[in-house]
């Protein structure tokens, strides 16, 4: 099921939920997304799938997001900015992340006109081990290595990650305009959502 929920959360969930969500970004990515509960032994934090879109004129600043790829190269999100960009959070042993990543690799196919896409690998135990299954899924875009969690931190203050996997659209400015928590529902779902965010107008 696919609920949007459009515009601003009330400013008390808003100022709990950004708070919250350093603290559990810098939790599950030093702990590799364990010991918090409902997570047992599978290492991740399984989300709700839900779909929060946000209105233009509530987004805030752009996301200054940078690190190096898998393959060695630098990269930084400001590169995209003029299109939308598709962050997705992963690891190759996080079973939602595994069975979302042909979905995300077919849209980001898919949307090669109108998108760019970037994933964070947060947990693989080397680089190489993060490009060996991003090969075997076909996916062709690049992926930032950060078991360190430097680079997601990017985002605090901005969106609450707090499951494994989590998929972050930017708006043209590099602004957070939609969070898909947890697996994505379908290609469709987040087909539809970068579409929507490129055709914004310039003035929201």
């Amino acid at each position: 099921m696919r609920v949007v929920r459009r515009g601003p959360d009330p400013l008390i969930g808003r100022a709990l939920g950004r708070a919250l969500g350093v603290v559990l970004a810098v939790v599950l990515l030093a702990t590799g997304c364990s010991s918090l509960e409902g997570t047992g032994d599978k290492g991740y934090i399984s989300g709700d799938r839900r779909v929060r879109v946000i209105d233009p004129a509530d987004r805030g600043d752009p996301v200054e997001l940078t690190g190096t790829s898998l393959t060695g190269d630098p990269v930084d999100a400001a590169d995209s900015r003029g299109r939308v960009l598709v962050v997705n959070t992963w690891w190759s042993g996080c079973a939602p992340c595994r069975s979302e990543m042909p979905m995300l690799t077919d849209a980001a196919k898919e949307l090669g006109s109108v998108a760019d896409f970037l994933g964070i690998n947060i947990r693989d135990a080397s680089a190489s081990q993060g490009q060996a299954f991003m090969r075997s899924v076909g996916a062709e875009y690049p992926s930032i290595y950060d078991p360190a969690g430097k680079a997601v931190l990017a985002f605090a203050g901005k969106t609450t990650l707090s499951a494994i996997p989590t998929t972050i659209v930017l708006d043209a400015e590099g602004r957070v305009a939609a969070v898909i928590t947890g697996e994505i529902p379908s290609e469709q779902t987040l087909v539809d959502v970068v579409h929507d965010v490129a055709g914004e107008t310039p003035d929201g």
